[in-house]
């Protein structure tokens, strides 16, 4: 496995992953950057760049998470819901097929470990309010401002 540490506008992106694909990428508060990255995570770091710089709006690099089978549908239903919208943690679940099921939705969606890619950051309350996010709400709220950006409008 190999490591890259990124600079983002939240944070030092970790970067892990082998030529299977990109099994880990996760926020940290602060860190060293890279001064090279290696080959194999080359295209995972500049879509991410690119992510944040309002030119991409989905990942297309191989992605290998580990986790239950469980956790892998709910992922897979993550990716579906797309930029710029948002989902409650109760939609999700019927959309898993299991109403009943919503709080391991949510522990699987907590354990996501493709931070961004995967955009667990757009599961919302049922309420709208913003619940639950490991990289820290002020996170999420502004992942959420930065795909779905409010166009004030001129008053004159």
């Amino acid at each position: 496995m190999e490591i890259a540490y990124i600079k983002t506008h939240l944070g030092v992106a970790k970067i892990i992953g082998d030529e299977n694909g990109i099994s880990i990428i996760s926020i940290l508060d602060e860190g060293d950057i890279s001064s090279t990255i290696p080959v194999i995570l080359q295209e995972a770091v500049s879509q991410i760049n690119d992510y944040f710089e309002g030119k991409r709006i989905d990942f297309s690099f191989k992605l290998n998470p580990f986790g239950t089978e469980f956790q892998q549908k709910v992922w897979k239903g993550l990716l579906e819901i797309p930029y710029g919208k948002t989902m409650s943690y109760l939609e999700l679940s019927k959309r898993l097929g299991d109403v009943k099921a919503i709080r391991a939705v949510a522990s699987a969606n907590g354990k996501n470990p493709l931070w961004i890619v995967v955009p667990c950051h757009r599961v919302i309350g049922t309420d709208g309010s913003l619940t639950g996010y490991a990289g820290g709400l002020w996170r999420k709220k502004w992942l959420l401002e930065h795909e779905n950006p409010s166009n004030q409008q001129s008053l004159f």
